[in-house]
């Protein structure tokens, strides 16, 4: 196949998974922790997830194996990468603000009405 319509795939392949890194990542870490993260760590994680699996795709592609070393790298980063999304989830999670709706009031009266 010609390279430019390669780097078309790749662009394609690359907005694809960022929007789908996106979509799982709120489904699983849940939206609620999702918003409470600066946007910076979501940008940098999703684009570097999203550029490591279109790396791991070219490296396969450029070889003769699927399998290679250059592949298995590039997917070891992308693992690495869900393994910090996951614990950025997790001390969110740990450190988010309490809900006032979750509070037992303090004190409760209770009157007789005759």
């Amino acid at each position: 196949m010609e390279s430019r319509f390669l780097r078309i795939a790749y662009a394609i392949q690359f907005v694809i998974t960022l929007i789908a890194t996106f979509e799982v990542w709120a489904q699983i870490g849940g939206q609620g922790h999702l918003d409470l993260m600066p946007w910076y760590w979501k940008l940098l994680l999703a684009a570097g997830f999203s550029l490591a699996t279109v790396k791991a795709t070219v490296a396969a592609v450029e070889r003769d194996r699927f399998w290679n070393s250059r592949t298995s790298a590039w997917l070891a980063v992308a693992l690495l990468l869900s393994i910090v999304m996951g614990f950025l989830t997790y001390y969110e999670h740990l450190h988010e603000p309490p809900d006032e709706g979750d509070e037992s009031p303090s004190q409760i009266t209770l009157t007789q009405s005759d």
